[in-house]
């Protein structure tokens, strides 16, 4: 069997060493007899699957013992109406940024909610662009601020977390968790789909602090709810057990590969070496303002669009797969999560120069 280089921006590619174990462990783990998909969530054996999990992901981002961790279903599309139905329970408001289409959906939710006010909007730059915070129009009073720091379709990145006036700061961090260092503390309430960085589909994160799950309009359903999800650990219902289960191997595989501060320098080199192929070339380019550019997902266009099923068709046969861009913008896309190895990067760019070579 032969692993080709994997850039789709989501479900992305795992670490070749966690699909390894979980291949072992499949039929049989750990000498039980049964898969860990066959396993009852309340098993003494599950129990400790979940908090292994839970203890390596607190011990990765250091997180503060004020912060609950939720293993939930639904993917972060779910959160963008769990966010408000927990968090709108004071004023009713909120402030958005809004910097892609994600963020938009979650705006879009929101709204369904309560009152949203929007803080900025890079929609009128093709969200390539965004004005300073001193131009950004805060509320007096929200009960909360949420912000996507990355976004995975337009490849816009807020590399800073922004200091917001007084409403707790809210994260969709679906392609940015686990990639880098993360000061928690900074934050209310973090949430991440796993299929980027964490493990497969099907499995969401959410970090919150304690003194946010009081706060739920009384509508929010059960399964929804924050404070019951927390006080039952995550099991309020049957969980996404596998899905826990290879998150706890990434988990494990980061701490042996040195853990956050190793990911985030071996993916600035991989976002380095993308970005400079593009911008040393004439034939190919990227939108995005500089200061804003994705390390996760990389946008490239070509100078001729007429070669893009060309260029696909290529990439293919030299086992790069899952480059298209998402079909709201078009062109390529390069997506560059924790599990994609710098010498796929390196193949890429020696890809990109020789097609170059041949049609530019």
């Amino acid at each position: 069997m032969s692993r080709r280089y994997n850039f789709c921006a989501g479900p992305a590619a795992l670490p070749t060493e966690v699909l390894e174990q979980a291949q072992q462990d499949l039929l049989d783990w750990q000498g039980r007899g049964l898969s860990v998909m066959e396993m009852s969530h309340r098993s003494d054996e599950f129990q400790g699957i979940a908090r292994q999990a839970q203890e390596d992901l607190c011990e990765l981002l250091s997180i503060p013992d004020q912060y609950h961790c939720l293993f939930v279903q639904g993917g972060a599309t779910a959160q963008f109406s769990a966010v408000p139905l927990n968090l709108m329970g004071l004023t009713g408001k909120a402030d958005y940024l809004n910097t892609g289409l994600w963020s938009s959906k979650a705006i879009e939710e929101a709204r369904r909610f309560g009152e949203v006010n929007l803080v900025a909007d890079g929609q009128p730059a093709s969200y390539c662009s965004l004005a300073p915070i001193e131009q950004w129009r805060f509320s007096e009073a929200a009960d909360y601020f949420h912000y996507t720091p990355n976004e995975t379709i337009g490849g816009f990145e807020l590399n800073e977390i922004p200091e917001v006036p007084s409403a707790p700061l809210v994260a969709d961090m679906s392609s940015t968790l686990l990639s880098r260092p993360l000061d928690v503390s900074r934050f209310g309430l973090i949430y991440a789909g796993a299929q980027k960085n964490i493990g497969p589909a099907g499995l969401t994160l959410v970090l919150v602090r304690e003194d946010l799950l009081d706060r739920a309009l009384a509508v929010v359903p059960r399964t929804l709810h924050y404070r019951l999800i927390a006080d039952h650990h995550s099991m309020l219902n049957t969980p996404p057990t596998y899905g826990w289960y290879l998150a706890g191997l990434v988990f494990q595989w980061l701490k042996r590969e040195g853990g956050l501060g190793v990911m985030a320098e071996r993916n600035r080199r991989k976002a380095d070496k993308l970005y400079a192929a593009i911008d040393g070339s004439g034939f190919y380019a990227n939108p995005v303002e500089p200061q804003y550019r994705s390390r996760m997902n990389v946008p490239f266009t070509l100078a001729d669009g007429t070669l893009n099923d060309a260029f696909l068709e290529g990439a293919e046969e030299s086992g790069l797969l899952n480059l298209r861009g998402h079909r709201s913008v078009g062109g390529m896309r390069a997506s560059l999560y924790n599990a994609v190895p710098e010498a796929a990067v390196d193949a890429l760019v020696g890809y990109m120069n020789e097609f170059e070579r041949r049609y530019g």
